[in-house]
């Protein structure tokens, strides 16, 4: 799935940024208790996590399992947060909304065994110059205009 949305930059020039996104999943357990998400570096490009549902898996035992998450705060700052505290009799899953953290992101089991998988959006977001996407445009333009048929109104019998 990707989004087109156009924004004006501070330097007045005109760009549109393009938005992919992808299915995340990953699953923390005493074996593998934590997971880095980590982004190319690329001028042109940012990667974002978006969180949506943590949830105990299958074989969860009876005790609590604490999921924290390391990211940079609004100082670039590492900051560690505990996001979920789950039990498999009484709270097996948590909703999350659309919990976006900008990459380098890290999912930690804090407590307990697991299994917890956590699962949300990988987003991708482009920027590109307003030039470099003028031709293209021009282009699917045109061919959409070529392929509608004109339109005309339907003709009324007269009653004799």
């Amino acid at each position: 799935m990707s989004f087109v949305e156009d924004e004006v930059s501070d330097s007045g020039v005109e760009s549109r940024s393009r938005l992919e996104s992808y299915v995340f999943s990953c699953e923390l357990s005493s074996e593998v208790p934590f997971y880095t998400f980590q982004a190319d570096e690329d001028d042109d490009v940012e990667h974002f996590l978006e969180l949506r549902t943590i949830c105990l898996g299958d074989g969860a035992k009876e005790e609590n399992n604490v999921v924290e998450v390391t990211a940079m705060n609004h100082q670039g700052k590492k900051i560690s947060v505990p996001l979920a505290n789950l039990n498999i009799s009484c709270l097996p899953m948590v909703s999350l909304g659309e919990f976006e953290l900008m990459a380098p992101v890290t999912l930690r089991l804090k407590s307990g065994t697991g299994p917890v998988t956590v699962s949300g959006l990988h987003l991708v977001a482009t920027e590109n110059e307003e030039s470099e996407l003028s031709d293209e445009d021009d282009d699917e333009d045109d061919d959409s205009e070529e392929e509608m048929p004109s339109v005309k109104p339907a003709k009324k019998k007269l009653k004799a």
